[in-house]
């Protein structure tokens, strides 16, 4: 009798019009994963080629990049889910050292902080704004964090005791600032940020950057919460150093939703171990810059 395998691995992909990124992105989900393509509304025929592509598609019909990403995390049936852009500008095979070190029990989130390869990748006043409000991140959580980016891997079971509400461009700072007063461990690592493909719907212009800024800014606002507990919940543990390649995490150096269980404290930054009240830290390295191909 032919057993079906069960999925271990979703991939959201928030979607609104990517209909010319939909085939680079999904040729590099891993062949065992699950694409979850999250349409908010596209009219392109972005779901049309989704499916096509043999991704799961997922209607969404509020408008939003945390209803989109929320609904498909809904949508997750897989013990890790990732999160990634559906612009290209990320490279979603990456995400397989994400998912190795949340499995191996290094971290409970694992989040990507991009670095820019090549002019165009990240417009002057995107960066200028995520510059800002991870800097009051870091003074929010008293985590080392130098990106907001939407790459990232977490538990399922995890993330959905965060009982996240954003549905607007807060929705992945909520995530981690939630994931912290929870007590996660949080690893950051570097990974390549390329020109996106197409117009961005969130921060290509000064507007959408303003507005992302607005939402995630009423975020840090938030009082402390503390989601309950996951009965599959990683322990307190270590926290070390690592690197990522094409879908490696290993010894070398750090870089820089929805989420795992596990221990990130508050308070002192420094090398080593991160439990409560102790963060990991190290000095960040620009990746080797992943070749794309035609799109």
């Amino acid at each position: 009798m032919h057993t079906v395998k069960p999925v271990t691995v979703d991939v959201v992909l928030p979607c609104l019009n990517e209909a010319e990124a939909l085939p680079w992105v999904l040729a590099r989900i891993p062949a065992d994963w699950r694409a979850l393509v999250v349409d908010n509304g596209s009219t392109d025929g972005s779901a049309e080629i989704a499916r096509a592509l043999g991704a799961t598609v997922v209607t969404e019909s509020r408008r939003g990049f945390g209803a989109a990403c929320h609904a498909g995390l809904l949508a997750a049936e897989a013990d890790i889910v990732c999160f990634c852009d559906c612009d290209a500008s990320l490279d979603p095979g990456l995400l397989a050292g994400f998912v190795a070190s949340v499995e191996a029990g290094e971290a409970d989130l694992v989040l990507g902080r991009r670095r820019p390869q090549g002019r165009g990748s990240w417009p002057l006043h995107a960066r200028a704004g995520n510059l800002a409000l991870a800097r009051l991140l870091r003074r929010r959580t008293g985590l080392p964090l130098r990106d907001l980016g939407p790459m990232r891997a977490a538990r399922r079971n995890g993330l959905a005791s965060l009982n996240l509400t954003d549905r607007r461009s807060g929705y992945p700072l909520q995530m981690v600032v939630r994931a912290s007063d929870a007590g996660w461990r949080i690893r950051e690592v570097d990974v390549p940020y390329l020109p996106r493909s197409g117009k961005s719907k969130v921060t290509g212009t000064w507007r959408g950057t303003w507005q992302a800024v607005h939402d995630m800014s009423h975020v840090l606002k938030e009082p402390a919460a503390t989601p309950a507990a996951d009965p599959g919940a990683v322990g307190p543990g270590t926290v070390g150093p690592g690197t990522i390649g094409p879908g490696t995490i290993g010894p070398g150096t750090i870089g820089p939703g929805t989420i795992g269980p596990g221990t990130v404290g508050l308070g002192t930054v420094g090398p080593g171990a991160v439990g409560p009240g102790a963060a990991a830290h190290a000095r960040t390295t620009p990746p080797a810059t992943p070749s794309r191909g035609a799109r």
